[in-house]
């Protein structure tokens, strides 16, 4: 499919304020963050939290990438969307380290997600299971920085419910760290028997994934830094993020990241379906259900440029290049469009000038 004029012009404008701004704010933010990570007491905490920073920092660009969703540049905004996202990819870090003090640490650990969502509930006892507590206040930190940047956002009341509703359902996450997998399985099993039985037309280890990624929280944040939202753009983002275009993301994550979970015996949403080919097919009707929900939205070519960089940001990874799965990753990106494929150069330059080729 050719790129229309309106996708031409989402990814100029997009493209410029990235350049312009976003990048160079981008780093500002990383940067205030990671000085806060240093200070952490405990090591292993202060590793989880460098380390996610240092490997993780194509996931923050592009959750930065959801500023360029308004018509105006926004550095609240911005600032919101950086801070949500390091503090996720710290959870998942440090859930993964903390996996031998069961499924209800990782659980409690996640709820940082919904709270800093929600201006004016409790604080929890995010480290109540976990082995190490001693954090210097880092985690506190990042829910009250998002907390205070929400209720600056004009239109944050339309989407605050909806948005923690998707960060509550991302507390699935806490369950992707079991390291035996028939306990993780009949978990994972049991959480979409119940928590996803709306999304009949997926498959139980697909309702998980969708849930597990957070994109949907960042397009509503997004959406609330705009004046006057009506209910039906809200529902009508919800719908589209969750779950088709959150769970394309994680499946393309999870594509990217299989060889790696194999030889780590992680677990992969991937590794559930029958074989490599059966895989593939399913992810290039998810990728195309994605960039159609995408161009369906008011503003949906912007909302088409992100689609675009998310499956170009994943099938950009050396690993997603192997000679085994040069043949899948092509598939990919031509399900998602002309805008794909267009994108894999430039993200691929990008992974090496910010030494993220293999993360």
């Amino acid at each position: 499919m050719a790129l229309s004029a309106g996708q031409w012009c989402a990814l100029a404008g997009a493209t410029l304020r990235e350049l312009l701004w976003g990048l160079r704010a981008v780093a500002r933010e990383v940067g205030r963050w990671r000085a806060r990570a240093r200070g952490i007491p405990d090591a292993p905490l202060r590793t989880d939290a460098l380390d996610s920073i240092a490997r993780k920092r194509a996931s923050t660009d592009g959750a930065a990438l959801f500023s360029t969703l308004p018509r105006r540049r926004d550095p609240d905004l911005l600032s919101l969307l950086v801070a949500f996202e390091v503090m996720a990819d710290f959870l998942d870090s440090a859930s993964e380290r903390g996996v031998r003090a069961g499924p209800a640490n990782g659980v409690q650990l996640h709820r940082a997600l919904s709270d800093a969502l929600q201006p004016q509930a409790p604080i929890s006892a995010y480290y109540r299971h976990h082995p190490w507590h001693a954090d210097g206040g880092y985690l506190r930190a990042l829910v009250g920085g998002c907390r205070a940047r929400c209720a600056s956002l004009p239109s944050y009341a339309q989407v605050r419910r909806p948005a923690v509703h998707a960060a509550t359902l991302a507390c699935v996450l806490g369950l992707n760290h079991e390291p035996d997998p028939r306990a993780r399985e009949q978990a994972l099993r049991g959480w979409a028997a119940t928590q996803a039985r709306e999304w009949e037309e997926l498959q139980w280890f697909e309702s998980s994934a969708a849930a597990s990624g957070w994109l949907t929280v960042l397009a509503l944040l997004a959406l609330a830094s705009t004046m006057r939202v009506q209910e039906s753009r809200v529902r009508d983002t919800c719908t589209a993020y969750l779950p088709w275009i959150s769970l394309a993301g994680t499946m393309l994550d999870s594509y990217a990241d299989q060889a790696h979970d194999l030889a780590a015996e992680q677990h992969s949403y991937v590794a559930h379906y029958p074989c490599a080919e059966v895989a593939v097919e399913r992810m290039c009707e998810l990728v195309r259900e994605a960039a159609r929900r995408a161009r369906a939205l008011p503003d949906g070519a912007r909302h088409a440029v992100i689609v675009a960089c998310m499956v170009a940001m994943y099938l950009s990874k050396d690993s997603a290049r192997s000679p085994a799965m040069r043949a899948g990753t092509r598939s990919l990106a031509a399900a998602g469009g002309s805008l794909p494929r267009l994108l894999l150069p430039v993200l691929r330059m990008w992974r090496v000038a910010y030494g993220q080729r293999d993360h």
